[in-house]
């Protein structure tokens, strides 16, 4: 743990520790494996103070590639050996020197290049870029071999990373490296690298084709004699935010969109090259693309290409003197993922939520429902809300996620069944949302839900034709909730009854039960399941004439078979439920055959 404290206090990192062996951590978990697998496949950062043949068994199954996976660092209890394992070119070299350096141990960086040469060609720094990573490993290899390599470039310029190398330089080497902001095609062993201190400002007309501004950057890059590989950003103003054409725009050059007020571009009209009163007019600054370009830039950039048109866009390109942080300018679309975490336990919620999770800067959710995302949540910043509010607690995520943030609105089950995911396009059709917060981009994740769940722990019951149907009369007027149980009566359906009880309302499961009596027999299985995934989890089944209302909680969902269900005892005493689908009417079939 003192090791660990160390490592926290040097990283702004959070002690994830065993229960029962640690003590006083930021997170518990009971079991080691699926933890730290469900960090990994998440994209968290691991350094794990345990043994390293451990830590490689427990995440070698998760494996990716090595541009993706993320960084896991294995440190010996007593901080003499830090041992980056995984993602060395990702940070991990990196920070295991810097854990090393702080705890007076040893790193044992193995990379090849990092070692004889004290950089990897193949994975620059953050804000550089590799035109042709491919090429790196024989260039790498021949060099390794003891082969001279060129290098065309400011090596006076004290911020160029290649600076720190030690590399075996002559001028008339076979292969070659070069630093250039010209749109280059690598020759026969070159290595051609970019600095990303260049941004593309863009602007266009709502609906504007995603092909024409791209066609336009295209045609500005060239003009300007700049390869793409150099751009930071694709900039523009914020009411352009859910523009079609401006993302396609960055996703064609693999960087992110940034995007400023109309007050923040307007600061840059001393700096532009083409001011525009009729632009101000339509919008409040003098001009979109320049403006944007030369804010992204900061203050020491400079126009390389002024305003570019087309019928429906404009572009601009500036360039900084140093690298540019595109996290650090302006703001992003800003992000608001939906998710449904199943009952809550980790081994029912799909890698999708949880790599969402794992990205967000801020939860907003039920308390409840955030602590049992004990693994992913620390360190983020908490959005609590008590049970009920549904409208407030979508509208803070949204009106959060305008601001820039990636936010997730957490759900227990699936987040479009009986929970959120509607509310938030309610609100997009017509809630009052602020400008920003009707522009954000959304994503909605599944999860398993208490359906899903309560049918898979008593057998098979949803193997045929199934519907839910909601008891809570809150927002849907009890005479359409009996209309629904009459219907789903009389077509057959296997049910499934969510909320299907309150401590005020305890008659509508009553009328359900009686109701479905008249269609079905007494003996028709009923699953009554609680606190699914949970701890306290209860799961039994009943016949539908000897269901009892006081049996039957808010954490309760209630599932009622079909006529055609029916319950198969195995040879372990364990009775399950099931629908049969019709196979036994197959030809050739041997189901329903004496053995």
């Amino acid at each position: 743990m003192a090791v660990a404290e160390e490592i926290k206090a040097l990283s702004d990192g959070t002690i994830h520790g065993l229960k029962g062996r640690v003590d006083a951590c930021d997170v518990s978990f009971d079991d080691v494996g699926e933890h730290l697998a469900a960090l990994f496949v998440s994209g968290t950062t691991i350094v794990g103070v345990m043994a390293s043949g451990a830590l490689v068994r427990m995440v070698a199954p998760h494996l990716r590639d090595k541009h993706s996976d993320p960084a896991v660092i294995a440190v010996a209890d007593d901080g003499s050996s830090v041992v980056p394992l995984v993602g060395g070119h990702h940070g991990g070299n990196q920070i295991a020197r810097v854990i090393a350096a702080h705890l007076g141990g040893h790193a044992a960086v193995t990379t090849a290049g990092d070692v004889r040469f004290g950089v990897a060609l193949d994975e620059p720094p953050q804000g550089w870029r590799l035109a042709n990573p491919k090429d790196a490993k024989p260039v790498m290899a021949a060099m390794l071999a003891g082969k001279p390599v060129a290098v065309d470039g400011p090596l006076d310029d004290p911020k160029l990373w290649l600076r720190r190398a030690d590399l075996p330089v002559e001028e008339k080497a076979e292969h070659r490296l070069t630093v250039t902001h010209t749109a280059t095609q690598p020759g026969a062993g070159e290595l051609v690298y970019y600095r990303a201190d260049t941004v593309l400002g863009v602007g266009c007309e709502r609906g504007a084709a995603p092909e024409e501004l791209i066609a336009l950057a295209q045609d500005a890059l060239r003009a300007a004699n700049i390869s793409h590989h150099s751009l930071a950003c694709v900039a523009s103003i914020d009411v352009k935010a859910d523009e079609a054409a401006v993302h396609a725009v960055a996703a064609h050059f693999g960087v992110a969109a940034r995007f400023f007020s109309a007050e923040q571009l307007e600061a840059q009209t001393p700096r532009l090259a083409t001011p525009s009163d009729i632009v101000f007019a339509e919008v409040g600054c003098h001009g979109v693309c320049e403006g944007a370009a030369l804010a992204a830039g900061g203050a020491s950039a400079e126009l390389v290409l002024a305003k570019q048109k087309s019928k429906r866009a404009t572009v601009a390109i500036a360039r900084s003197d140093d690298v540019i942080d595109p996290q650090g300018c302006g703001r992003a679309r800003g992000h608001l993922s939906v998710v449904g975490i199943g009952p809550g336990n980790a081994e029912w919620r799909s890698p999708e939520v949880s790599a969402l999770v794992a990205h967000a800067t801020d939860l907003v959710g039920y308390s409840l429902y955030l602590d049992l995302l004990e693994d992913l949540a620390a360190g983020k910043i908490r959005h609590d809300f008590p049970l009920g509010a549904e409208e407030d607690r979508v509208r803070h995520a949204m009106e959060l996620a305008g601001q820039g943030r990636d936010v997730a609105l957490v759900c227990s089950g699936d987040a479009g069944i009986y929970a959120m995911a509607t509310l938030v396009f309610e609100l997009f059709n017509g809630g009052g949302l602020s400008d920003a917060a009707a522009r954000i981009d959304v994503t909605v994740a599944p999860g398993i839900s208490a359906l899903q769940a309560a049918a898979a722990r008593a057998g098979a019951p949803l193997g045929h034709d199934f519907c839910t149907i909601s008891l809570s009369d809150l927002l849907t007027p009890w005479q359409s909730i009996q209309t629904r149980v009459k219907a789903a009566a009389e077509g057959d359906f296997v049910i499934a009854f969510y909320n299907p009880v309150s401590k005020r309302r305890r008659t509508q499961l009553a009328y359900a039960r009686d109701v479905l009596l008249q269609h079905r027999p007494a003996d028709t299985p009923v699953i009554l399941a609680s606190n699914l995934g949970r701890s306290g989890e209860v799961v039994r089944t009943v016949p539908l004439g000897d269901l009892n209302i006081d049996d039957v909680d808010m954490l309760t969902v209630v599932v009622v078979g079909s006529s055609d269900s029916r319950t198969v005892t195995t040879g372990s005493g364990q009775t399950w439920v099931y629908t049969p689908r019709g196979y036994s009417a197959k030809e050739g079939t041997q189901l329903g055959q004496a053995s």
